[in-house]
């Protein structure tokens, strides 16, 4: 069975949340990234509390493209640090096999 695993970010504005989607999916790192606005974000940074109005990526890939997913979101993301976090979860047999064809390159 294959392994599927959730990766939440966030990102700072809708551009860029669906710009960070359209990616991950077009380079088959995610098979899905649902954006889900209304993210209130409390947090340290640069030696003070933040609060920020973010969008919430939540991105559905194999455990094996995690760490190719992982590097390319790092590499795109416009934060110095972006929240990159993954979860293994238990899906359903046939849409993990849809996550697992939606992320393997076609004739691979």
């Amino acid at each position: 069975m294959t392994e599927i695993v959730e990766v939440r970010s966030s990102a700072p504005d809708p551009a860029t949340a669906q710009a960070l989607a359209d990616l991950l999916v077009t380079e088959r790192l995610a098979a899905c990234v649902q954006c889900l606005s209304g993210l209130a974000s409390t947090y340290r940074w640069d030696g003070g509390i933040q609060h920020e109005q973010e969008i919430l990526l939540l991105a559905k890939t194999t455990a094996a493209r995690l760490p190719a997913l992982m590097a390319r979101l790092r590499a795109a993301h416009p934060y110095d640090v972006p929240e990159i976090l993954a979860t293994p979860t238990t899906a359903d047999a046939p849409y993990a096999a849809w996550v697992a064809e939606q992320t393997t390159a076609p004739g691979g």
